[in-house]
């Protein structure tokens, strides 16, 4: 059988993977070795980051809402009961946008809640 030399997978590989390691500082740039570990790394921190993204954001709203209804008297825990009673589906990124951006709608929607 023919000898099969595999230069050109290898190059492809090694290219690819220096490729996604650029901008990376030290030696993780450059050096294979180094680059594979902090690629496999980043790639593990992405993907938990993008689920921990969606919870710091719930938080942030949650906060926000939190400080517009404690103002008209309720805190936010009262205030989201209080809308699954009336049967009004707005989520909480929603709600914090209101909240922040248009006070007097926000105002609108606590005072029929109150009701």
């Amino acid at each position: 059988m023919p000898r099969v030399k595999r230069g050109m997978q290898h190059t492809k590989r090694r290219k690819n993977l220096l490729r996604k390691a650029k901008g990376y500082m030290w030696g993780r740039k450059s050096k294979l070795r180094l680059a594979r570990i902090a690629v496999l790394k980043a790639g593990v921190y992405a993907y938990r980051d993008r689920r921990v993204k969606k919870r710091d954001f719930r938080r942030l709203w949650q906060v926000r809402i939190n400080a517009a209804v404690r103002p008209e008297g309720l805190s936010y825990s009262r205030f989201i009961a209080l809308l699954k009673e009336k049967k009004i589906a707005l989520d909480r990124k929603i709600l914090s946008n209101l909240a922040v951006k248009h006070p007097v709608v926000f105002h609108q929607i606590v005072e029929f809640v109150k009701k």
